[in-house]
Protein backbone atom coordinates (compact mmCIF):
# COMPACT_ATOMS: atom_id res chain seq x y z
CA UNK A 1 0.00 0.00 0.00
CA UNK A 2 1.29 3.18 -1.31
CA UNK A 3 0.28 7.07 0.01
CA UNK A 4 -0.58 9.15 -2.89
CA UNK A 5 -1.71 12.97 -2.35
CA UNK A 6 -3.28 15.56 -5.14
CA UNK A 7 -2.36 19.06 -5.24
CA UNK A 8 -4.97 20.93 -7.00
CA UNK A 9 -7.75 18.36 -6.22
CA UNK A 10 -10.21 20.64 -6.63
CA UNK A 11 -10.50 20.77 -10.95
CA UNK A 12 -11.75 18.23 -12.88
CA UNK A 13 -8.33 16.32 -13.28
CA UNK A 14 -7.85 16.38 -9.35
CA UNK A 15 -11.32 14.91 -9.24
CA UNK A 16 -11.07 12.18 -11.58
CA UNK A 17 -7.52 11.44 -9.66
CA UNK A 18 -9.39 11.88 -6.23
CA UNK A 19 -12.11 8.72 -7.91
CA UNK A 20 -9.09 6.66 -9.51
CA UNK A 21 -7.17 6.62 -6.32
CA UNK A 22 -10.33 6.01 -3.50
CA UNK A 23 -10.81 2.84 -5.82
CA UNK A 24 -7.36 1.81 -6.37
CA UNK A 25 -6.84 -1.29 -4.16
CA UNK A 26 -2.98 0.04 -3.37
CA UNK A 27 -3.65 3.17 -2.49
CA UNK A 28 -4.21 5.40 0.84
CA UNK A 29 -4.98 9.06 -0.19
CA UNK A 30 -2.98 11.52 1.66
CA UNK A 31 -3.38 15.10 1.28
CA UNK A 32 -5.63 16.46 -1.19
CA UNK A 33 -5.23 20.94 -1.41
CA UNK A 34 -6.69 23.67 -3.04
CA UNK A 35 -5.60 27.30 -2.57
CA UNK A 36 -9.21 28.78 -2.48
CA UNK A 37 -10.94 26.23 -0.22
CA UNK A 38 -8.70 25.58 2.20
CA UNK A 39 -10.44 23.31 5.53
CA UNK A 40 -13.73 22.63 2.94
CA UNK A 41 -14.52 18.72 2.97
CA UNK A 42 -14.07 17.46 -0.53
CA UNK A 43 -17.35 15.95 -0.13
CA UNK A 44 -19.10 19.47 0.02
CA UNK A 45 -17.06 20.17 -2.62
CA UNK A 46 -18.33 17.71 -5.03
CA UNK A 47 -21.64 16.15 -3.92
CA UNK A 48 -20.71 12.76 -5.33
CA UNK A 49 -18.39 11.84 -2.53
CA UNK A 50 -21.24 12.36 -0.10
CA UNK A 51 -20.46 9.86 2.76
CA UNK A 52 -17.38 8.40 0.96
CA UNK A 53 -14.41 11.90 1.12
CA UNK A 54 -14.85 13.84 4.15
CA UNK A 55 -11.11 14.90 3.93
CA UNK A 56 -10.79 18.60 4.23
CA UNK A 57 -8.40 20.20 1.27
CA UNK A 58 -4.96 21.34 3.06
CA UNK A 59 -3.17 24.01 2.69
CA UNK A 60 -0.54 23.75 -0.46
CA UNK A 61 2.79 22.94 1.27
CA UNK A 62 4.69 20.55 -1.23
CA UNK A 63 7.68 19.67 1.50
CA UNK A 64 5.54 18.69 4.20
CA UNK A 65 3.52 17.10 1.71
CA UNK A 66 6.10 15.40 0.40
CA UNK A 67 7.46 13.90 3.88
CA UNK A 68 4.22 12.27 3.84
CA UNK A 69 3.77 10.89 0.36
CA UNK A 70 5.09 8.13 -1.62
CA UNK A 71 3.80 9.93 -4.50
CA UNK A 72 2.26 13.33 -5.45
CA UNK A 73 -0.05 14.66 -8.25
CA UNK A 74 0.09 18.08 -9.59
CA UNK A 75 -3.10 18.84 -10.90
CA UNK A 76 -1.88 22.49 -11.53
CA UNK A 77 -2.31 25.37 -14.20
CA UNK A 78 1.23 25.21 -16.44
CA UNK A 79 4.38 27.48 -14.99
CA UNK A 80 3.54 26.31 -11.17
CA UNK A 81 4.99 22.83 -10.80
CA UNK A 82 8.11 23.96 -12.58
CA UNK A 83 8.21 26.78 -9.24
CA UNK A 84 7.59 24.18 -6.96
CA UNK A 85 9.48 20.88 -7.82
CA UNK A 86 13.14 20.59 -6.46
CA UNK A 87 15.73 18.14 -6.22
CA UNK A 88 15.17 17.98 -2.54
CA UNK A 89 11.61 16.88 -3.03
CA UNK A 90 12.75 14.76 -5.79
CA UNK A 91 14.84 12.92 -2.98
CA UNK A 92 11.47 12.53 -0.99
CA UNK A 93 8.81 11.33 -3.44
CA UNK A 94 7.76 10.54 -7.11
CA UNK A 95 6.54 13.42 -8.91
CA UNK A 96 3.75 13.13 -11.77
CA UNK A 97 2.98 16.24 -13.17
CA UNK A 98 -0.27 16.40 -15.09
CA UNK A 99 0.45 19.52 -16.37
CA UNK A 100 2.80 20.93 -19.04
CA UNK A 101 6.50 22.34 -17.55
CA UNK A 102 8.29 19.02 -18.28
CA UNK A 103 7.08 17.81 -21.18
CA UNK A 104 9.03 19.75 -23.88
CA UNK A 105 12.78 18.84 -23.61
CA UNK A 106 13.77 21.97 -25.24
CA UNK A 107 13.01 24.88 -22.78
CA UNK A 108 13.06 27.55 -25.63
CA UNK A 109 10.13 26.10 -26.88
CA UNK A 110 8.56 25.70 -23.89
CA UNK A 111 8.80 29.27 -22.86
CA UNK A 112 8.06 30.33 -26.83
CA UNK A 113 4.80 28.26 -26.71
CA UNK A 114 3.75 29.03 -23.12
CA UNK A 115 4.92 32.98 -22.96
CA UNK A 116 6.25 31.88 -19.53
CA UNK A 117 9.95 31.80 -17.95
CA UNK A 118 10.29 28.23 -16.79
CA UNK A 119 12.28 28.30 -13.58
CA UNK A 120 13.28 24.99 -12.78
CA UNK A 121 14.63 24.02 -16.67
CA UNK A 122 17.92 21.51 -14.90
CA UNK A 123 14.68 19.04 -13.50
CA UNK A 124 13.85 18.78 -17.11
CA UNK A 125 16.75 16.12 -18.03
CA UNK A 126 15.74 14.37 -14.95
CA UNK A 127 12.15 14.11 -16.45
CA UNK A 128 10.74 11.44 -18.36
CA UNK A 129 7.33 12.06 -20.67
CA UNK A 130 4.94 9.34 -19.13
CA UNK A 131 3.21 8.11 -21.96
CA UNK A 132 3.13 5.05 -20.93
CA UNK A 133 2.53 2.66 -24.24
CA UNK A 134 5.80 4.15 -25.43
CA UNK A 135 8.13 4.84 -23.05
CA UNK A 136 6.99 1.81 -20.41
CA UNK A 137 10.20 0.25 -20.04
CA UNK A 138 12.04 3.21 -19.14
CA UNK A 139 9.25 5.20 -16.50
CA UNK A 140 10.18 3.32 -13.55
CA UNK A 141 13.78 4.83 -13.50
CA UNK A 142 12.92 8.32 -12.91
CA UNK A 143 11.01 10.40 -9.98
CA UNK A 144 9.17 13.25 -12.31
CA UNK A 145 7.11 11.78 -14.45
CA UNK A 146 5.63 14.52 -17.15
CA UNK A 147 2.01 13.69 -17.81
CA UNK A 148 1.29 13.70 -21.29
CA UNK A 149 -1.16 16.28 -22.69
CA UNK A 150 -4.80 14.88 -23.53
CA UNK A 151 -4.98 15.92 -27.39
CA UNK A 152 -1.10 15.03 -27.41
CA UNK A 153 -1.76 11.57 -26.29
CA UNK A 154 -4.85 10.82 -28.78
CA UNK A 155 -2.42 12.10 -31.06
CA UNK A 156 0.16 10.55 -30.77
CA UNK A 157 -0.87 6.84 -30.56
CA UNK A 158 -3.03 7.64 -33.60
CA UNK A 159 0.37 7.65 -35.59
CA UNK A 160 3.02 6.38 -33.64
CA UNK A 161 2.92 3.13 -35.44
CA UNK A 162 3.32 4.62 -38.65
CA UNK A 163 6.95 6.97 -37.89
CA UNK A 164 9.31 4.46 -38.81
CA UNK A 165 7.61 3.21 -42.13
CA UNK A 166 8.57 4.18 -45.18
CA UNK A 167 5.24 3.82 -46.71
CA UNK A 168 4.46 7.10 -45.30
CA UNK A 169 4.97 10.43 -45.53
CA UNK A 170 5.98 11.73 -42.14
CA UNK A 171 5.75 15.13 -43.34
CA UNK A 172 2.37 15.53 -44.67
CA UNK A 173 0.91 15.06 -41.33
CA UNK A 174 -2.54 16.91 -40.21
CA UNK A 175 -4.64 16.25 -37.18
CA UNK A 176 -8.30 17.37 -37.06
CA UNK A 177 -9.33 17.26 -32.98
CA UNK A 178 -12.22 17.72 -31.39
CA UNK A 179 -12.46 17.93 -27.61
CA UNK A 180 -15.12 18.28 -24.87
CA UNK A 181 -15.63 21.32 -22.79
CA UNK A 182 -13.64 19.98 -19.24
CA UNK A 183 -10.49 19.84 -21.59
CA UNK A 184 -11.02 23.56 -21.23
CA UNK A 185 -11.16 23.06 -17.20
CA UNK A 186 -13.26 24.10 -14.02
CA UNK A 187 -12.63 27.60 -14.37
CA UNK A 188 -15.31 30.29 -14.83
CA UNK A 189 -14.77 31.65 -18.61
CA UNK A 190 -17.52 33.52 -20.81
CA UNK A 191 -16.35 30.73 -23.73
CA UNK A 192 -17.26 27.49 -21.59
CA UNK A 193 -21.12 29.06 -20.61
CA UNK A 194 -23.31 26.86 -21.51
CA UNK A 195 -24.89 29.30 -23.57
CA UNK A 196 -21.82 29.85 -25.59
CA UNK A 197 -20.66 26.80 -26.49
CA UNK A 198 -24.03 24.51 -26.40
CA UNK A 199 -25.30 23.64 -30.39
CA UNK A 200 -21.65 24.92 -31.27
CA UNK A 201 -18.34 24.27 -32.86
CA UNK A 202 -15.69 25.96 -33.46
CA UNK A 203 -11.84 26.01 -33.90
CA UNK A 204 -9.72 27.74 -31.30
CA UNK A 205 -5.73 28.69 -31.33
CA UNK A 206 -5.32 27.67 -34.65
CA UNK A 207 -2.19 27.17 -35.71
CA UNK A 208 -0.86 28.21 -31.79
CA UNK A 209 -2.33 25.24 -29.87
CA UNK A 210 0.64 24.66 -27.57
CA UNK A 211 0.31 21.06 -28.24
CA UNK A 212 1.69 21.21 -31.03
CA UNK A 213 5.40 21.39 -30.41
CA UNK A 214 4.65 17.89 -28.04
CA UNK A 215 2.85 16.27 -30.66
CA UNK A 216 6.13 17.05 -32.64
CA UNK A 217 8.73 16.43 -29.93
CA UNK A 218 6.86 12.76 -29.53
CA UNK A 219 6.67 11.51 -33.33
CA UNK A 220 9.59 13.30 -34.22
CA UNK A 221 11.71 10.82 -31.58
CA UNK A 222 9.74 8.02 -33.16
CA UNK A 223 11.00 8.96 -36.09
CA UNK A 224 14.10 9.97 -35.74
CA UNK A 225 13.64 12.77 -37.64
CA UNK A 226 12.18 16.29 -37.04
CA UNK A 227 8.52 16.57 -37.61
CA UNK A 228 6.35 19.77 -38.86
CA UNK A 229 2.49 19.02 -39.20
CA UNK A 230 -0.51 20.83 -39.01
CA UNK A 231 -2.66 20.75 -35.38
CA UNK A 232 -6.54 21.99 -35.30
CA UNK A 233 -7.95 21.47 -31.91
CA UNK A 234 -12.16 22.32 -32.09
CA UNK A 235 -14.49 22.48 -28.65
CA UNK A 236 -17.41 20.67 -29.16
CA UNK A 237 -20.92 20.76 -27.15
CA UNK A 238 -20.10 17.52 -24.72
CA UNK A 239 -18.64 16.80 -21.39
CA UNK A 240 -15.79 14.60 -22.26
CA UNK A 241 -13.83 13.31 -24.87
CA UNK A 242 -11.44 13.60 -28.08
CA UNK A 243 -11.65 12.26 -31.27
CA UNK A 244 -8.65 13.35 -33.43
CA UNK A 245 -8.46 12.50 -37.30
CA UNK A 246 -5.17 12.17 -38.46
CA UNK A 247 -4.10 12.50 -41.90
CA UNK A 248 -0.77 10.99 -43.47
CA UNK A 249 -0.08 10.41 -47.63
CA UNK A 250 1.14 7.44 -48.60
CA UNK A 251 4.63 6.97 -50.76
CA UNK A 252 4.86 3.82 -51.35
CA UNK A 253 1.41 0.90 -51.86
CA UNK A 254 0.55 -0.89 -48.99
CA UNK A 255 -3.55 -1.82 -48.38
CA UNK A 256 -5.40 -1.31 -45.05
CA UNK A 257 -5.67 -4.93 -43.81
CA UNK A 258 -1.10 -4.72 -43.51
CA UNK A 259 -1.47 -1.30 -41.92
CA UNK A 260 -4.29 -3.02 -39.24
CA UNK A 261 -1.85 -5.38 -38.71
CA UNK A 262 0.88 -2.96 -38.21
CA UNK A 263 -1.00 -1.40 -35.74
CA UNK A 264 -1.92 -4.81 -33.99
CA UNK A 265 1.74 -5.88 -33.83
CA UNK A 266 2.72 -2.37 -32.15
CA UNK A 267 0.25 -2.36 -30.06
CA UNK A 268 0.04 -6.37 -28.81
CA UNK A 269 1.31 -5.21 -25.04
CA UNK A 270 -0.63 -2.53 -24.51
CA UNK A 271 -4.18 -3.32 -22.76
CA UNK A 272 -5.33 0.32 -23.27
CA UNK A 273 -5.26 0.58 -26.73
CA UNK A 274 -8.12 -0.90 -28.73
CA UNK A 275 -7.32 -1.19 -32.85
CA UNK A 276 -11.24 -1.81 -34.09
CA UNK A 277 -11.92 -4.05 -36.86
CA UNK A 278 -12.04 -3.05 -40.63
CA UNK A 279 -15.16 -1.43 -41.10
CA UNK A 280 -15.70 -0.03 -37.46
CA UNK A 281 -14.26 3.89 -36.70
CA UNK A 282 -13.92 5.21 -32.99
CA UNK A 283 -16.57 7.30 -31.16
CA UNK A 284 -16.44 9.25 -27.79
CA UNK A 285 -19.16 7.48 -26.37
CA UNK A 286 -17.95 4.19 -26.19
CA UNK A 287 -14.65 5.22 -24.13
CA UNK A 288 -16.03 7.96 -21.88
CA UNK A 289 -14.83 7.09 -18.25
CA UNK A 290 -12.14 4.53 -19.16
CA UNK A 291 -8.86 4.50 -19.91
CA UNK A 292 -8.75 3.23 -23.58
CA UNK A 293 -7.32 4.82 -26.54
CA UNK A 294 -9.30 3.42 -29.55
CA UNK A 295 -7.89 3.52 -33.28
CA UNK A 296 -9.59 3.17 -36.34
CA UNK A 297 -8.14 3.07 -40.03
CA UNK A 298 -9.50 4.07 -43.51
CA UNK A 299 -7.33 3.56 -46.45
CA UNK A 300 -8.50 6.43 -49.30
CA UNK A 301 -7.32 5.23 -51.99
CA UNK A 302 -8.41 7.97 -54.55
CA UNK A 303 -5.97 10.38 -52.71
CA UNK A 304 -3.27 8.06 -51.59
CA UNK A 305 -4.13 9.19 -48.00
CA UNK A 306 -3.92 7.10 -44.63
CA UNK A 307 -6.82 8.10 -42.48
CA UNK A 308 -6.52 7.42 -38.85
CA UNK A 309 -8.96 8.44 -36.01
CA UNK A 310 -8.56 7.85 -32.44
CA UNK A 311 -10.78 8.41 -29.50
CA UNK A 312 -9.94 8.76 -25.68
CA UNK A 313 -11.34 10.67 -22.67
CA UNK A 314 -9.81 13.50 -22.37
CA UNK A 315 -10.24 13.21 -18.34
CA UNK A 316 -9.08 9.72 -18.20
CA UNK A 317 -6.40 8.48 -20.78
CA UNK A 318 -6.38 12.21 -21.67
CA UNK A 319 -5.21 13.07 -18.09
CA UNK A 320 -5.82 11.04 -14.70
CA UNK A 321 -6.11 7.97 -16.25
CA UNK A 322 -2.85 8.03 -17.52
CA UNK A 323 -1.39 9.23 -14.61
CA UNK A 324 -2.55 6.73 -12.38
CA UNK A 325 -1.09 4.09 -15.02
CA UNK A 326 2.04 6.14 -14.90
CA UNK A 327 2.06 5.14 -10.56
CA UNK A 328 1.02 1.89 -11.42
CA UNK A 329 4.35 1.57 -13.68
CA UNK A 330 6.74 3.21 -11.34
CA UNK A 331 5.36 1.05 -8.57
CA UNK A 332 5.26 -2.38 -9.90
CA UNK A 333 1.59 -2.94 -9.92
CA UNK A 334 -0.75 -4.04 -12.57
CA UNK A 335 -0.74 -1.68 -15.37
CA UNK A 336 -4.51 -1.71 -15.14
CA UNK A 337 -4.86 -1.69 -11.53
CA UNK A 338 -7.93 0.85 -10.39
CA UNK A 339 -8.12 1.33 -14.39
CA UNK A 340 -10.53 -1.68 -15.45
CA UNK A 341 -13.92 -0.48 -15.67
CA UNK A 342 -15.72 -0.90 -18.73
CA UNK A 343 -16.77 2.75 -20.13
CA UNK A 344 -19.99 4.11 -18.68
CA UNK A 345 -22.70 3.87 -22.01
CA UNK A 346 -25.10 5.85 -21.74
CA UNK A 347 -24.00 8.74 -20.02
Amino acid sequence: MIRASVIGASGYVGQELIRLLHNHPEVEIGSITSTSSIGKRYDKFYGNYFGIMEKPFEEQDIEKIADESDVVFLALPHGVASHMITDEILKKTKIIDMGADYRLKDVAIYEEWYQTEHLSPELIKKSIYGLCEIKKDNIKKYNLIANPGCYTTCSILTLAPLMKEAAFDSDSIVIDAKSGITGAGRSVDVSTHYTECNESIKAYKVAAHRHTPEIEEQLGNIAGKQIRLIFTPHLTPMNRGILATCYIKMKEKMDEESIRKLYLDYYRDSEFVRILNEGNLPETRWVKGSNYCDIGLKLDKRTNTLIAIGAIDNLMKGAAGQGVQNMNILFGFNENAGLSDIPIFPV
